[in-house]
């Protein structure tokens, strides 16, 4: 197992030194001209971003306000998502009455909000998380309600001849075997969050990885941009593994397979 994973971990290396190594080869050969910084270039702006200050604030700080707007609307997708499709799932009547109006409304991409968000919000804080929600609680309500709808229905059948009650049925086998589909989808709904509050921080925002890499457009600074870019990639990959972590203590019986 050890060397399997010191394996995997020298595969990571050669992936990420040939991706640095093709692109600085791109650069030196002129392709893109001066539209495409050297990792050397963007390595430097991430060490001066990190000494002076940005518009006013640090990149932690930044960051944080990034991080804040996430995990907000993350958690709020969770904690009214998650339910929602699991009694979808679980009770067909919950599942008429809701799915009709929620089919209309998930092809809605979460950025054709934006206008109506800050209508309803203004452009403070609120229109930000709200749209991030808006991307996180999709994903959410889909993988939930797909987990409890292909639950083995001989585990069903099993325990009713058990006599178990239908609140015994749902806690002790809908929910456990639907738990791998709602990590799925809470790992989706992390990365559709990230992605939108990129496109929430572009329109009005003062503060977030999202106005640092507008201000890199506004002054023609490709270096800083593709800085904000990888800081939003780097914190959500290493969200996603937490949420993984989380899922292995969970579903302990997925950990021979993930491992």
């Amino acid at each position: 197992m050890i060397a399997i994973k010191r394996s995997n971990q020298f595969y990571n290396f050669v992936s990420i030194a040939g991706v640095l190594l093709l692109w600085q080869l791109v650069v030196s050969a002129g392709l893109f001209g001066k539209l495409v910084p050297s990792p050397v270039a963007v390595f430097k702006e991430f060490i001066d971003m990190l000494q002076n200050p940005i518009g006013g604030r640090s990149l932690f700080m930044h960051l944080w306000f990034s991080i804040k707007r996430v995990l907000t609307a993350f958690i709020t997708a969770v904690v009214t998502g998650v339910p929602l499709g699991l009694f979808m799932g679980w009770n067909k009547k919950v599942d008429a009455i809701v799915k009709p109006v929620f089919e209309l409304l998930k092809p809605i991409p979460p950025i054709a909000w934006i206008p109506l968000a800050i209508l309803w919000f203004g452009i403070g804080e609120t229109p930000k998380v709200f749209i991030c929600f808006v991307g996180s609680f999709v994903p959410c309500v889909v993988n939930s309600y797909t987990g409890m709808r292909y639950v083995d229905p001989l585990l069903i059948d099993m325990t009713k001849t058990f006599g178990a009650t239908r609140r015994q049925q749902f806690i002790d086998v809908g929910l456990p075997a639907s738990l791998t589909a709602v990590f799925a989808g809470l790992q989706n709904a992390l990365s559709l969050g990230w992605m939108c509050v990129l496109a929430a921080e572009l329109v009005g925002a003062r503060e977030g990885v999202g106005y640092i890499i507008t201000l890199g457009m506004d002054t023609a600074n490709p270096a800083m941009i593709i800085v904000g870019m990888l800081i939003i990639g780097a914190v959500g990959a290493a969200i996603a593994v937490i949420v993984r972590r989380i899922e292995r203590i969970v579903c302990p019986w997925k950990r021979g397979i993930t491992s």
